[in-house]
């Protein structure tokens, strides 16, 4: 519910960017900039102050704000008031991901992890399509009261405020205070995640921890790989029904013709969550899905001009697969960082570039390149292409620590005569010591 409302939320712009919006032009860009300026700002506040509060509590009071800040956006007339707004709907935002992400490394098996991230983000297609049959039906509205795009804020901030209090009430911060399980249910919990290496809730902030997460080759890689996904993200959020439009439908036909794409980038979802778990791989999905995206944004381009609308709507919903590879992100995290302060900061630093990418992607669809925009799908299929050099190097790198740390264990067991009994006592020994996973010589790294 909270990533439905999220994606849905983030996502109101687009629609309403074709229902009478009254900020057009540049001006429209940079209020499409605010929401991300804003995440980037309160990140490493909000992720401080959640990692000193209860998370499920910390995470309710933001949703909740952000209903109200929408509901705002119904009664704002300048962009001066639209830009404040969506610069404060960005800070409300920005604790969603690495809460959420801490809470399943919490409850979930590392080989349980891609899925339930994968879960969470198949609401990005359902609130595609979703969003976009709302807003056809809202487009029919012909009365004087208010514009249409008013009455789809109305609509999400309402719905936001209902899920920030379910959220508030009933999400769990950890096992051990999660109300809906019982005492001899929490310690289950925490002992099935043992042999994971990742811990658990810690509420001491350890600076050497933010120190061994910022010297990490593969924390920047990360962040890398995320703002080479969020680049393309960023203008297609908030310009694809743009690009619909412009094949030549009108704006009914519009809202329509773009939920198939939503549908496309669930089922990528679903499919490269399964896959990552069941063959406990974390990039090569990411490449998998990037390849059917390289195709659509290449048939945008080969057939512009061409009156073929058929084709180019194809390719547009081909695009919708990529959309799957930030989930596997969040899943190499949550998979691949032990120690809970480096685990939040690695967090935030992804959630940040992640705003820079989408920042920067605001600006790729540039309002002289309409109605093609050939130079903004150009720069997709350039950094997409890269996106997959990056993420076979990110897994080239966890094989050899793999191969290096079986190497360091066999040595261990030979200094000090250990069975795998004695080994296995030590992961257990050391399993919610709240060490990071370059301390810990058992930590194993998912590809």
């Amino acid at each position: 519910m909270v990533y439905f409302t999220q994606f849905l939320d983030k996502t109101s712009l687009n629609y309403a960017s074709i229902m009478g919006f009254p900020v057009t032009g540049q001006n429209y860009n940079l209020v499409s900039m605010a929401f991300y300026l804003g995440f980037i700002v309160w990140e490493f506040p909000t992720v401080y102050i959640a990692q000193k509060l209860r998370l499920g509590k910390y995470l309710g009071v933001n949703i909740i704000v952000w209903g109200v800040v929408l509901l705002c956006h119904a009664f704002a007339n300048s962009f001066q008031a639209f830009f404040a707004l969506r610069f404060i709907l960005g800070m409300c935002e920005s604790c969603v991901s690495p809460i959420l992400i801490s809470i399943i490394s919490m409850f979930y098996r590392k080989n349980e992890q891609g899925i339930r991230i994968a879960y969470f983000y198949t609401m990005l297609g359902f609130t595609q399509v979703f969003g976009g049959f709302i807003a056809y039906g809202i487009s029919f509205y012909n009365g004087g009261a208010m514009a249409p795009y008013k009455i789809v804020y109305y609509l999400l901030g309402s719905l936001a405020i209902l899920v920030g209090v379910i959220t508030l009430v009933w999400l769990p911060d950890s096992p051990v205070n999660a109300r809906m399980l019982t005492k001899e249910e929490r310690i289950a919990s925490l002992e099935r995640v043992r042999d994971d290496q990742g811990g658990t809730e810690n509420r001491k902030f350890k600076k050497e921890q933010v120190i061994e997460a910022l010297l990490d080759i593969r924390t920047w890689l990360i962040v890398l790989a995320t703002m080479l996904t969020d680049i393309p993200s960023g203008g297609l959020t908030n310009f694809s029904n743009i690009i619909i439009r412009n094949f030549g439908y009108t704006t009914r036909q519009t809202l329509i013709l773009a939920t198939p794409a939503g549908i496309v980038n669930l089922i990528s979802v679903v499919i490269c969550g399964y896959y990552s778990d069941k063959k406990g791989e974390r990039m090569l999905p990411v490449i998998y899905a990037t390849l059917p995206t390289l195709l659509g944004v290449a048939l945008m381009i080969g057939f512009n001009n061409s009156g073929q609308k058929g084709v180019l709507l194809f390719g547009s919903y081909l695009i919708g697969s990529f959309g799957s590879t930030l989930s596997i992100i969040y899943a190499y995290n949550a998979s691949n960082t032990s120690g809970y302060t480096k685990k939040l900061t690695i967090n935030a630093l992804t959630m940040i570039f992640f705003c820079v990418g989408n920042i920067i992607g605001t600006e790729i669809f540039q309002p002289k390149d309409a109605p093609a925009y050939i130079p903004g799908k150009a720069a997709i299929m350039v950094l997409l292409s890269m996106q997959i050099g990056v993420a076979y190097l990110l897994r080239r790198i966890n094989v050899k620590l793999n191969i290096k740390r079986r190497a360091m264990i066999e040595e261990i067991k030979r200094e000090k005569g250990w069975t795998d009994d004695d080994v296995q006592k030590e992961k257990e020994r050391r399993a919610f010591a709240d060490m990071t996973d370059k301390q810990n010589v058992f930590f194993q790294y998912v590809n």
